[in-house]
Parts: C-alpha cells; structure tokens; sequence
C-alpha cells in the first residue's frame, strides 16, 4: 500500500514553509554551507536547474552567478514568490520532480535540493532522479541533498532546545520510532509546524538509490556537519574568527562516514 501523500508537501510548502527559513537560526548555517559547496563545482555560464527549489533562495544566487538558472518547485505559491523577489532574472515554473517540463539533456547541473526527501515510496524516489538523469547531460552533475535520518533525535537532544521536553513527550517519542527504523517522517498532529512527510536517509542509502539509478556517486558531504550543537552557534557564527575556526573544522571532517549521519543535511554529488 501507498504511503504517498504529495498534496501533504504541496500544501507544507504553499503556506510559505521555505520564506526565510535559510535566514535564521540553523538556517543560516545550512545556506552558508550549501552555497560553499555549491560554489566548488558550479562555474558562470554553466545551465542549472533547481528542482524543488523553493522560494528561489538557491536560484537567485546562482543567476547572480552568471549562470543559467531554471527553478522547478511544486507549490505554485512558491514559485509565484520566487518571481517577485528576483534580483536576477532567471525562468521559474510549477513542477512535479517526477515530470519536468524541460528538454532531453539541457542542463550541466542538476540540484534536487528537497524532492528526496518528500517523496515516502523507493519507487517515486527513483522517478525523479530518472527525470535528473534525462534532463542532464552527459557527463552532468547531479547534487542530492538528504536529511539524515537521525536528524529528529539529535534535534531533540541538541543544545537548540532549552530543555529535553521531547524526547519526554511519548507522541514524538513515537515518531522517532518510526523515522529510526523505517526513516519514514510523519508529522504529528500536535506538531503542525513540524516539516511535512518526508523520507530520511542514511548517507549510504541515498548514495545506492542515486547508483542504482543509473548514476555514478562521487561524494557525500555534510552540511552543517558536527558543529551545529555547538551552544551559542549563531552568535560564534557572527564572529568571523569563531566562524572561520567552525568552518575548518566542518571542512576537514565534512566528508568523514563515521559523522555524516550526524548532520541534518548532507549533499551527495554524483555524474550522469
């Protein structure tokens, strides 16, 4: 039996889940990171598309880039937000990951920056990084972003909650559960502002449904990695010496296997 609820996301991300998320709290770590490691492999001029990119935080910093952006997101309201807040002009469409209204091998670099994440069934999981593979060209780059699976539990016994209040509420308690041993994520009713379905990988299992798609993985890195419990992250983040000695450290460990599982996003990076 299908798990499969899209209208869920759909509706998470029309009422505006992604507006400024990357702008506060561990939002800004996940944004500074992600445009670092986007920054190595993406040039000026290259064509780039943005699958599940959201409001266009991505897309917008990559046409100011030089590069030739293209957003595809599935919540029109999203969309419709990326378009008003443009600096940059780039082309912005409603779609689905699984369909992409874009031609055979068109792109240089593919992001699918949320698409695995939201979609519970292997199978639809699979349609999209098809899609991926058709819309990129030879020789083209894939970069998949995963949220851990651990990501809930290490959330509620991290230094970002003032108190272990959740891992002493049986309902997320229960939820844990179910997101530890099947990596599925299902919103409970009495946290509405909880992200919507979603699938948590393990690195290595994201890295396989990448490969077993036809693609070759070359790397996984984390994201915010193995200092985002750091107490008082945001306010060393606004020190640039405490910053910088944060950042050396999440560069020399980022693509470590034993702490990936540890950061709540990780990118994997693989050639078509």
């Amino acid at each position: 039996m299908s798990h499969e609820n899209i209208n869920e996301v759909k509706e998470f991300y029309e009422n505006g889940a992604e507006i400024n998320r990357l702008e506060r709290g561990l939002g800004i770590i996940e944004a500074a990171r992600t445009k670092e490691i986007l920054a190595r492999y993406i040039e000026p001029g290259m064509a780039v598309c943005d699958v599940g990119g959201g409001v266009g935080y991505y897309s917008n910093w990559l046409a100011e880039l030089g590069c030739d952006v293209t957003l595809f997101e599935l919540a029109p309201s999203a969309v419709a937000y990326a378009k008003q807040h443009q600096t940059c002009p780039y082309p912005a469409f409603a779609a689905d990951a699984r369909s992409l209204p874009a031609q055979d091998a068109s792109c240089d670099v593919l992001l699918l920056m949320g698409p695995l994440y939201h979609l519970l069934e292997r199978e639809s999981r699979l349609r999209a990084l098809a899609e991926a593979k058709r819309v990129l060209r030879p020789g083209g780059l894939l970069i998949a972003a995963g949220i851990s699976k651990f990501s809930s539990a290490t959330w509620a016994l991290s230094t970002y909650r003032t108190s272990n209040e959740l891992i002493d509420d049986e309902v997320y308690l229960d939820m844990l559960r179910r997101e530890l041993t099947t990596g599925e994520h299902h919103r409970p009713e009495k946290y509405p502002n909880m992200i919507a379905q979603a699938y948590f990988h393990t690195p290595e299992a994201l890295a396989q449904e990448i490969s077993d798609s036809g693609f070759t993985p070359e790397t996984s890195l984390a994201v915010e990695g193995c200092i985002w419990f750091t107490p008082d992250l945001n306010k060393k983040w606004e020190d640039p010496a405490a910053r910088e000695r944060l950042l050396e450290i999440l560069r020399l460990t980022e693509g470590q296997s034993s702490l990936l599982g540890l950061s709540p996003h990780f990118l994997t990076l693989a050639r078509k």
